[in-house]
């Protein structure tokens, strides 16, 4: 990609001390990162905006794709920042820190779709299959099998029609790359002893299932931080560990 095509992510900081580069999914920050508010008195929380996000460039061929993030989220690392990733921002997030695992003091993943790596496990594959027909079919999908997604996804469904800001979050994702397509080198980010913690909120079979074997994949740590559900950051579980984790990395 030329560098004209490359501009610079909208980043917002707040906060002091050791840097922290917070890294969204399809949510964006300010309803992914909330719980993390503490953390500000003692770290520097560097807010990375996704294209498409606040004022961040449009998504280059109007979808988002995982290896342009890789590339977009590459001069952010230039402080060595521990960096804590979030559902679809996690496989950007891990190519990068395999591509530059010299940048990356410590690796944080909550809930990355990393379908590729439990290939085949029937809790998994169901998983998957619902994410590639969201991101496929999107409002088009089964109504059931929409509304399926939208709660292990932590969107705010009732039994009613979808609210319009739920339903415009499904028209931004329809089209985006897939993320059954996405295999970072995870034998690079272990075997460079990048410390890792990998974290789920204990709500979805899948979604536990995938973050078990990335969890032995990355030698990593492993955190189960119920009550949120998607929105691992604002269990009542997840705090302190992960400051810990922070703290010893």
């Amino acid at each position: 990609m030329a560098e004209a095509e490359h501009p610079a992510l909208a980043v917002r900081t707040e906060g002091s001390g050791p840097e922290l580069l917070l890294v969204h999914g399809g949510a964006g920050p300010a309803t992914t990162w909330r719980g993390l508010e503490p953390l500000a008195v003692r770290w520097t929380l560097r807010h990375a905006y996704r294209r498409g996000y606040g004022e961040s460039p449009a998504p280059v061929h109007g979808r988002q794709d995982f290896d342009v993030d890789a590339l977009d989220f590459e001069p952010l690392l230039a402080g060595r920042p521990h960096v804590l990733a979030h559902s679809y921002g996690g496989l950007g997030a891990s190519i990068v820190a395999a591509r530059c695992p010299d940048l990356v003091r410590s690796l944080t993943l909550i809930e990355p779709p990393l379908y590729a790596l439990s290939r085949g496990a029937p809790e998994v594959e169901h998983l998957r299959a619902l994410g590639d027909e969201m991101l496929t079919d999107g409002e088009h999908m089964d109504p059931e099998r929409l509304r399926e997604f939208l709660l292990i996804s932590g969107a705010e469904v009732g039994d009613g029609p979808v609210s319009e800001g739920v339903l415009a979050g499904i028209r931004r994702a329809q089209g985006n790359r897939l993320a059954s397509e996405a295999e970072p080198d995870l034998a690079a980010i272990r075997d460079a002893g990048i410390p890792v913690l990998v974290a789920s909120g204990d709500h979805q079979p899948g979604i536990e299932r995938i973050c078990d074997d990335l969890a032995v994949e990355l030698a990593a740590e492993r955190l189960h931080a119920p009550g949120a559900g998607h929105f691992v950051t604002r269990a009542p579980g997840f705090l302190e560990p992960f400051e810990d984790f922070l703290e010893r990395s």
